[in-house]
């Protein structure tokens, strides 16, 4: 029988908020923490790949995120100081879309209610500031709206997980074991939980943070915990554009479009070439179903490419693809919870989640080791949802 390695707190899933928070209880010197993740962090097998990643804080997913929003920045400043890293671009963010979009109002009302800075333009000035957006009747036009924000930017994402793995490695009490896949999870009759891995390793730990992405709600499912989670393919591309879409002329971006879609953008980043992705939409996927490779599926080069006829006349040939995977909630905000003692949770993360993982790496570090939730994350709950907990047999 296969000895079980034992910590005071595990972590299941090495991703964005699982290193996050290890990151954390490194520093606050937590004690003996094991951190388990299924492949190798960074890679493209979670929720974290494609390189970038947008910031803002006048949100438009709900005013509530603000003030996570303004930590989390304070906490990438933070990481880029302590490294001597460059993670954070201050590229600015644009919001465009109809002027009656709910996103856009909630932009403005953010902005608003936080005296953020955020300044207002009509499609037509948008284009004058910025020539690489198109104007006209089919276009950029009075009907639309612009919100720049200049203290927003980009966020790269794989190079902050890279600078989080040295730092663990260079750390105390704190170990990562790759390769570890989690296929059960079991509540120990003294207190406490197992994990078993599909390669025989066990794990034990006074007290879990499950973090790990699509398998998740599969794992807890046999301790009589039910998460509304699902996952949706989603598609991004890089393309060849010319001067205008460079970072210190382009910001990011998120565009509504009442007929296309809601998409988001990156400008070129040292060559590597303007990023377009779209956000909502999708092909929903089944627990376990693999994910088809970019171009495979008929709308994945067409549904980025008619947003570039329409928006943007500099962006040209398509370089290459790729696909990832929302894991999301009903409402499609957070789901952060602890419904067993002992036990907290932490997903629904994808579409807008990467940008806090610097302050969730401490709310979710905090909450590990010392069973105290921030009053932030009240909000995020389970009992939201009528589906939560059952008994076990």
């Amino acid at each position: 029988m296969t000895q079980a390695t034992h910590s005071e707190l595990l972590i299941i899933g090495g991703g964005s908020m699982g290193l996050a928070a290890a990151d954390h209880l490194a520093a606050s010197g937590a004690g003996s923490v094991q951190v388990l993740d299924a492949h190798d962090p960074p890679h493209d097998q979670g929720a974290h790949h494609g390189e970038t990643r947008l910031i803002r804080l006048a949100y438009g997913e709900g005013g509530g995120y603000v003030a996570l929003a303004q930590r989390a920045w304070a906490g990438w400043q933070r990481l880029e100081r302590e490294t001597g890293e460059s993670l954070l671009l201050p590229t600015g963010v644009l919001n465009l879309g109809p002027a009656t979009a709910s996103f856009m109002r909630q932009v403005a009302a953010s902005a608003r209610d936080h005296a953020l800075p955020l300044e207002q333009l009509d499609g037509h000035g948008v284009a004058r500031r910025w020539p690489g957006w198109r104007s006209g009747r089919e276009a950029l036009s009075e009907t639309h709206v612009g919100a720049f924000e200049a203290r927003a930017g980009v966020l790269r994402v794989e190079r902050i997980l890279a600078c989080w793995r040295r730092r663990l490695a260079r750390q105390t009490g704190v170990t990562l074991a790759t390769g570890a896949r989690v296929v059960a999870l079991e509540a120990l009759p003294a207190g406490g939980y197992l994990a078993r891995c599909a390669d025989g390793r066990c794990f034990g730990a006074r007290r879990v943070l499950a973090a790990c992405g699509q398998h998740l709600a599969g794992l807890l499912a046999p301790l009589g915990v039910r998460l509304p989670l699902t996952r949706v393919r989603k598609t991004f591309a890089w393309y060849s554009a010319d001067a205008r879409y460079q970072r210190e002329r382009f910001p990011g971006f998120s565009l509504t479009d009442d007929e296309l879609g809601i998409y988001y953008g990156f400008p070129d980043i040292d060559g590597a070439g303007f990023k377009l992705g779209r956000h909502d939409a999708g092909q929903p996927l089944a627990p376990g179903e693999p994910l088809l490779p970019f171009g495979q599926h008929p709308d994945d080069i067409p549904e980025l490419a008619q947003v570039i006829a329409r928006y943007l006349p500099g962006v040209g040939a398509l370089r290459h693809g790729a696909v990832c995977q929302y894991i999301r909630t009903p409402d499609e905000h957070f789901l952060i919870d602890e419904p067993l003692p002992g036990l907290v949770v932490a997903g629904g993360f994808s579409g807008h989640g990467f940008k806090f993982a610097s302050v969730m790496g401490e709310v979710l570090g905090e909450w590990l080791s010392h069973g105290t939730r921030a009053p932030e994350l009240a909000a995020f709950g389970l009992a939201r949802f009528p589906i939560r907990c059952e008994e076990t047999p």
